[in-house]
């Protein structure tokens, strides 16, 4: 009787032994691609972040003064501080939205002032677009950016506000 079960244990390990190697197989096979999912999350992450930056860049100059045949304008953003540019970004023209007139001075309104006098500043709406590109990982992204921003009637006047 022992004779007759030698070929079977030998068998059934070898059935055993490529099932979990296909198992095993199959494993690495998806861990690869989640590998990858997680990769291009983080470019995609970085590339708005290198997009938020030029953004923030543009909001920190005077924008609406810029002439707007100069754009699109380009920015290097180095996003791991090592001095390459990791990500270039293109910016468009910065678009008003909406302008108003701003409310009178809530003090003189209120008494405190003896002078009324009507605000002569605007109110102004803005979107800023930036392109975002890496040519070594070829993430890219396009970011928006809403800009609340008080401008002086002769600011307003030589925006593109008033046009």
């Amino acid at each position: 009787m022992l004779s007759r079960q030698t070929g079977a244990t030998l068998v059934v390990g070898l059935i055993m032994l490529v099932a979990i190697t296909l198992l095993m197989i199959s494993a690495f096979s998806l861990s690869g691609g989640n590998l990858k999912a997680v990769g291009n999350m983080q470019f995609r992450n970085e590339a708005i972040a290198a997009a938020n930056m030029a953004i923030e860049q543009t909001i920190n100059i005077n924008f609406v003064a810029i002439n707007p045949a100069d754009y699109p304008t380009t920015v290097d953003i180095d996003i791991d501080q090592d001095d390459t540019t990791d990500y270039v970004v293109t910016l468009k023209v910065p678009l008003c939205l909406k302008a108003t007139l701003a409310p009178a001075n809530v003090a003189a309104l209120s008494g405190v002032n003896s002078t009324i006098t009507n605000s002569s500043n605007y109110l102004t709406l803005w979107e800023i677009e930036a392109a975002a590109q890496n040519g070594a990982t070829g993430a890219s992204v396009v970011a928006k950016q809403g800009i609340a921003k008080e401008m002086t009637q002769s600011e307003y006047l030589l925006s593109s506000c008033s046009t």
